[in-house]
């Protein structure tokens, strides 16, 4: 029987195994927040899920699905109905006790997916903080959208895009088509000429950055026009994203760095244990296998 790609479906004896057997802990992470009239509150961990889930899936038990961070830090969406946040102290906080949890149980590899930009700064930090404090821990953390920017690129978007808008959408409409209202998808803040001046300089790019609230933004919520996305345009996006992810952790696999912990990276490298067994794919994951590609440094906001 083959072992369960969820750390919290194993048992303990199980999870002590999957230390050797699976050295990279994958952790989705998302948000609590508007996401329009025509998506739900959950969009950003329904995302990571799924991403995490087809990335586990291609690495062939080398990775596990470690515990979920379902709610992040979106004060910008508060003054939109059921959307629910906490502080970036907060988040920090989670997140490293969550990687010094896995870290005290052996893990060494800790990845963040994170289908939520309100994240990114916090994780940051947190990326900081953990080389002083565990500096025998490599963690890592990436965004989705952000990944496939050049298939986003080769879409119908709208001049101003983003947060609920094509890609977005798109994905949602791939991966979970339920819970996308179709009838209440309507476009939002699409346009520069349609922006207020705060909001043009807050979506302003190659200039300082300007936090502000969503509902300044956008009266709905929504960047773009969410009526343009398609179920295929949101299977590219995610196979790129995967792939990208697969890529990065593959090579990951191979490149532990060895030696002290001062600070003084080590030239000499072994490769991390874990094979890569045979096993079923699980239901919704993509179709087509993973490709090789190289992953990208996150910019974008969603």
């Amino acid at each position: 029987m083959s072992r369960p790609m969820r750390l919290g479906d194993m048992t303990t004896v199980e999870a002590a195994e999957a230390v050797t057997a699976s050295p990279v802990v994958i952790i989705p992470a998302g948000a609590f927040e508007q996401h329009g009239p025509g998506m739900p509150l959950a969009t950003d961990q329904i995302r990571a899920e799924a991403v995490v889930e087809n990335v586990v899936a291609e690495l062939g038990g080398r990775a596990v699905i470690g515990p979920p961070l379902p709610v992040g830090v979106s004060p910008h969406h508060a003054r939109f109905s059921g959307t629910v946040t906490l502080t970036t102290t907060t988040f920090a906080a989670l997140v490293r006790e969550y990687a010094d949890s896995l870290y005290r149980h052996g893990w060494r590899k800790v990845l963040v997916v994170t289908g939520h930009g309100g994240n990114n700064a916090t994780l940051t930090t947190v990326a900081q903080d953990l080389l002083t404090t565990h500096p025998d821990l490599q963690f890592a953390w990436t965004p989705i959208t952000a990944l496939a920017s050049d298939v986003i690129a080769g879409m119908q978007i709208s001049e101003v895009h983003g947060h609920s808008g094509e890609a977005e959408t798109a994905q949602m409409l791939f991966l979970a088509p339920h819970l996308v209202h179709k009838d209440r998808l309507v476009a939002g803040a699409h346009s520069r000429a349609g922006l207020g001046p705060l909001a043009g300089l807050a979506l302003r790019g190659s200039a300082p950055t300007l936090t502000a609230r969503y509902d300044l933004l956008s009266a709905n919520g929504v960047l773009g026009d969410p009526r343009r996305a398609t179920s295929d345009d949101g299977a590219a996006i995610v196979d790129a994203v995967v792939r990208r992810i697969v890529a990065f952790v593959e090579e990951w696999l191979t490149t532990e760095i060895e030696g002290g912990n001062d600070g003084k990276q080590d030239n000499s490298y072994r490769r991390s244990a874990g094979g890569r067994p045979g096993g079923t794919r699980p239901h919704g994951e993509l179709s087509r296998p993973a490709r090789n590609g190289v992953a990208a440094t996150p910019t974008s906001d969603e």
